[in-house]
Protein backbone atom coordinates (compact mmCIF):
# COMPACT_ATOMS: atom_id res chain seq x y z
CA UNK A 1 0.00 0.00 0.00
CA UNK A 2 2.98 2.76 0.87
CA UNK A 3 4.68 1.53 -2.41
CA UNK A 4 1.17 2.59 -4.18
CA UNK A 5 0.68 5.64 -2.44
CA UNK A 6 4.36 6.83 -3.19
CA UNK A 7 4.16 5.99 -6.83
CA UNK A 8 0.76 7.75 -7.08
CA UNK A 9 2.41 11.02 -5.04
CA UNK A 10 5.71 10.60 -7.93
CA UNK A 11 3.44 10.41 -10.81
CA UNK A 12 1.54 13.37 -9.66
CA UNK A 13 4.81 15.37 -8.84
CA UNK A 14 5.49 14.85 -12.66
CA UNK A 15 2.16 15.92 -13.97
CA UNK A 16 2.26 18.85 -11.66
CA UNK A 17 5.59 19.77 -12.51
CA UNK A 18 5.03 19.85 -16.22
CA UNK A 19 2.35 21.67 -16.39
CA UNK A 20 4.95 24.78 -15.85
CA UNK A 21 6.46 26.98 -18.29
CA UNK A 22 9.47 28.82 -19.09
CA UNK A 23 7.62 32.08 -18.76
CA UNK A 24 6.29 31.46 -15.43
CA UNK A 25 9.64 29.91 -13.92
CA UNK A 26 10.83 32.84 -12.68
CA UNK A 27 8.02 34.07 -11.07
CA UNK A 28 7.60 30.49 -8.88
CA UNK A 29 11.35 31.06 -8.34
CA UNK A 30 10.58 34.43 -7.04
CA UNK A 31 7.32 32.82 -5.14
CA UNK A 32 9.50 30.02 -3.01
CA UNK A 33 12.15 32.83 -1.60
CA UNK A 34 10.63 33.62 1.54
CA UNK A 35 11.52 37.05 1.42
CA UNK A 36 9.02 37.80 -1.14
CA UNK A 37 6.70 37.48 1.45
CA UNK A 38 8.15 40.25 3.48
CA UNK A 39 5.47 42.75 2.66
CA UNK A 40 2.82 40.68 3.91
CA UNK A 41 4.56 39.66 7.28
CA UNK A 42 5.41 43.45 7.94
CA UNK A 43 1.74 44.33 7.04
CA UNK A 44 0.13 41.37 9.83
CA UNK A 45 2.56 42.91 12.34
CA UNK A 46 1.21 46.31 11.64
CA UNK A 47 -2.19 44.52 12.00
CA UNK A 48 -1.15 42.62 15.31
CA UNK A 49 0.44 46.30 16.99
CA UNK A 50 -2.39 48.28 15.56
CA UNK A 51 -5.21 45.80 16.96
CA UNK A 52 -3.17 45.17 20.48
CA UNK A 53 -0.62 48.17 21.08
CA UNK A 54 2.84 47.56 21.86
CA UNK A 55 3.07 45.94 24.70
CA UNK A 56 0.76 42.50 24.44
CA UNK A 57 2.20 43.48 20.26
CA UNK A 58 5.77 42.88 21.77
CA UNK A 59 4.87 39.78 23.66
CA UNK A 60 3.10 38.28 19.88
CA UNK A 61 6.17 38.39 18.21
CA UNK A 62 8.38 36.90 20.41
CA UNK A 63 5.60 34.37 20.52
CA UNK A 64 5.77 34.11 16.65
CA UNK A 65 9.52 33.98 17.23
CA UNK A 66 9.23 30.61 19.14
CA UNK A 67 6.59 29.22 16.44
CA UNK A 68 9.25 29.82 13.99
CA UNK A 69 11.96 28.17 16.12
CA UNK A 70 9.94 25.01 17.15
CA UNK A 71 8.51 24.72 13.76
CA UNK A 72 11.74 24.56 12.10
CA UNK A 73 13.27 22.28 14.74
CA UNK A 74 10.35 19.50 14.25
CA UNK A 75 10.97 20.11 10.27
CA UNK A 76 14.52 19.35 10.63
CA UNK A 77 13.99 16.55 13.15
CA UNK A 78 11.83 14.68 10.70
CA UNK A 79 13.63 15.38 8.08
CA UNK A 80 16.59 13.91 9.09
CA UNK A 81 14.85 11.02 10.74
CA UNK A 82 12.77 10.14 7.60
CA UNK A 83 15.48 10.96 4.96
CA UNK A 84 13.24 11.04 2.02
CA UNK A 85 15.50 12.67 -1.15
CA UNK A 86 14.38 15.50 -2.78
CA UNK A 87 12.49 14.84 -6.14
CA UNK A 88 15.24 16.93 -8.19
CA UNK A 89 17.87 14.77 -6.64
CA UNK A 90 16.32 11.81 -6.98
CA UNK A 91 17.92 9.25 -9.78
CA UNK A 92 15.14 7.59 -12.22
CA UNK A 93 12.95 10.80 -11.10
CA UNK A 94 14.91 13.67 -11.67
CA UNK A 95 14.60 13.05 -15.67
CA UNK A 96 11.40 13.61 -15.87
CA UNK A 97 11.18 16.93 -13.91
CA UNK A 98 12.04 20.19 -15.64
CA UNK A 99 15.24 21.48 -14.76
CA UNK A 100 16.17 24.24 -12.91
CA UNK A 101 19.78 25.67 -11.43
CA UNK A 102 17.71 25.98 -8.09
CA UNK A 103 18.18 22.70 -6.19
CA UNK A 104 18.50 22.42 -2.45
CA UNK A 105 19.96 19.73 -1.05
CA UNK A 106 18.80 18.38 2.60
CA UNK A 107 15.70 15.94 2.62
CA UNK A 108 12.11 15.98 1.51
CA UNK A 109 9.79 14.64 3.83
CA UNK A 110 8.15 17.13 4.92
CA UNK A 111 7.81 20.45 3.41
CA UNK A 112 9.69 23.10 5.94
CA UNK A 113 7.72 26.09 3.77
CA UNK A 114 4.33 24.65 3.81
CA UNK A 115 4.63 23.84 7.54
CA UNK A 116 5.89 27.23 8.48
CA UNK A 117 3.71 29.34 6.67
CA UNK A 118 0.71 27.10 7.84
CA UNK A 119 1.53 27.16 10.77
CA UNK A 120 1.81 31.05 11.23
CA UNK A 121 -1.12 31.58 8.65
CA UNK A 122 -3.47 29.35 10.98
CA UNK A 123 -2.24 31.02 14.36
CA UNK A 124 -2.76 34.65 12.65
CA UNK A 125 -5.99 33.87 11.10
CA UNK A 126 -6.87 32.42 14.75
CA UNK A 127 -5.39 35.74 16.79
CA UNK A 128 -6.87 38.52 14.25
CA UNK A 129 -10.68 36.89 13.10
CA UNK A 130 -12.38 38.60 15.30
CA UNK A 131 -10.86 42.03 14.34
CA UNK A 132 -10.30 41.90 10.88
CA UNK A 133 -12.42 39.54 8.35
CA UNK A 134 -9.84 39.92 5.84
CA UNK A 135 -7.35 38.39 7.66
CA UNK A 136 -8.59 34.66 6.05
CA UNK A 137 -7.50 35.90 2.77
CA UNK A 138 -4.01 34.95 4.34
CA UNK A 139 -4.81 31.28 3.57
CA UNK A 140 -3.57 32.13 -0.26
CA UNK A 141 0.37 32.50 1.63
CA UNK A 142 0.82 29.03 2.53
CA UNK A 143 -1.02 27.64 -0.69
CA UNK A 144 1.12 29.88 -3.52
CA UNK A 145 3.82 29.13 -1.55
CA UNK A 146 3.95 25.33 -1.16
CA UNK A 147 2.63 24.91 -4.79
CA UNK A 148 6.01 26.65 -5.93
CA UNK A 149 7.80 23.74 -3.84
CA UNK A 150 6.15 21.27 -6.46
CA UNK A 151 6.61 23.21 -9.47
CA UNK A 152 10.24 23.70 -8.97
CA UNK A 153 10.51 19.86 -8.30
CA UNK A 154 12.52 20.15 -4.47
CA UNK A 155 8.92 18.68 -2.97
CA UNK A 156 6.67 16.09 -3.58
CA UNK A 157 2.91 16.63 -3.04
CA UNK A 158 2.85 14.37 -0.22
CA UNK A 159 5.42 16.36 1.59
CA UNK A 160 3.65 19.89 1.11
CA UNK A 161 -0.02 18.37 1.47
CA UNK A 162 1.97 17.02 4.89
CA UNK A 163 3.49 20.02 5.80
CA UNK A 164 -0.06 21.53 5.84
CA UNK A 165 -1.71 19.38 8.16
CA UNK A 166 1.44 19.99 10.13
CA UNK A 167 0.51 23.42 10.18
CA UNK A 168 -2.64 23.65 10.96
CA UNK A 169 -1.99 21.42 14.11
CA UNK A 170 0.82 23.62 15.44
CA UNK A 171 -0.86 26.72 14.74
CA UNK A 172 -3.88 25.87 16.31
CA UNK A 173 -2.16 24.53 19.44
CA UNK A 174 0.42 27.56 19.31
CA UNK A 175 -3.13 29.64 19.01
CA UNK A 176 -4.64 27.96 22.75
CA UNK A 177 -1.20 28.12 24.04
CA UNK A 178 -0.47 31.61 23.72
CA UNK A 179 -4.21 32.62 24.87
CA UNK A 180 -2.66 30.36 28.43
CA UNK A 181 0.21 31.71 28.49
CA UNK A 182 -1.41 35.65 27.60
CA UNK A 183 -3.70 34.94 30.69
CA UNK A 184 -0.79 33.82 33.17
CA UNK A 185 1.03 37.12 32.41
CA UNK A 186 -1.57 39.23 32.86
CA UNK A 187 -1.88 40.88 29.45
CA UNK A 188 -5.65 39.91 29.36
CA UNK A 189 -8.47 39.96 32.20
CA UNK A 190 -10.74 37.18 33.06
Amino acid sequence: MIDYIIQKDKELLIYLNNLGSEQWDSFWLTITNQFTWTPLFVFVLFLVFKQFGWKKGVFTVLFIALIVAFSDQLTNLIKNTTERIRPCNTEGLKEYLRVFTYKPKGYSFWSGHASLSTTITTFMILLLRKHFKMIYLMILFPLIFGYSRIYLGVHFPIDVTTGYITGIILGTLFYFGYLVLEKKIGLVKE
